[in-house]
């Protein structure tokens, strides 16, 4: 099922989502200030995501498997409580998630297997428009480094794994019929580049049309 004017974008640790998301939010309200348009992020700021984040910064250790689990119980919530994705997406708003399923299909399956994070997550809704931020390992690390905080998969070898993990779950979903807008961006390019190779095709939102 695609969920309507739900945008995700995806990509390893430093690939710069956090950056395009705002840069995308801050064009569409003042473009269209008539249309909602709201940005969130996995892990939510739930109390699951909050305990995630924990993990993430190492603070609480957990297994893999149980990672899996806990980010796909987060993702319920994040979109079916009230005032989730699901419900604003309802009532046309745009929904902007920096990461989501892709990000489990990738980083949990790089840590504990691909089966139980595809099946955690086969349930899902899929965004209207998926962006995979494409970079390679090296040059995301290199924009980390600059941040002073590091999390436990921001490590070259880890890193390398999720990225070759992402490229296959992108081209799963790239040859299946899913009714999602599939884009790949060159991460590495200039954030002007990346910003307006986004809007050309968020230009053209059935939303923005009207």
């Amino acid at each position: 099922m695609i969920l309507k004017n739900f945008i995700v974008f995806e990509g390893i640790d430093g690939a710069g989502t956090t950056t395009q998301q705002r840069l995308l939010q801050d064009r569409l309200q003042a473009q269209f200030p008539h249309i909602g348009c709201h940005a969130t992020a996995e892990p939510s700021s739930g109390p699951t995501g909050t305990f995630l984040r924990s993990v993430l910064r190492g603070e609480v250790q957990v297994s893999p498997r149980t990672a899996a689990y806990l980010f796909a119980a987060d993702r319920q919530e994040h979109l079916a409580a009230p005032g989730g994705i699901e419900e604003l997406c309802r009532h046309n708003t745009i929904v902007i998630s920096d990461r989501y399923l892709f990000s489990s299909l990738a980083y949990q399956s790089a840590a504990c297997g691909p089966e139980l994070p595809r099946l955690l997550n086969s349930s899902f809704p899929l965004p209207e428009y998926l962006f995979f931020f494409d970079i390679e390992p090296n040059q995301s690390l290199k924009r980390i480094s600059g941040r002073g905080v590091t999390e436990i998969y921001e490590n070259q070898a880890f890193l390398e794994a999720t990225a070759a993990e992402y490229r296959r779950v992108i081209g799963e979903y790239e040859a299946m019929d899913t009714g999602m807008t599939i884009l790949r961006l060159d991460a590495s390019e200039s954030i002007e580049k990346v910003s307006a190779n986004i809007w050309s095709a968020v230009e053209n939102m059935p939303i923005l049309q009207g």
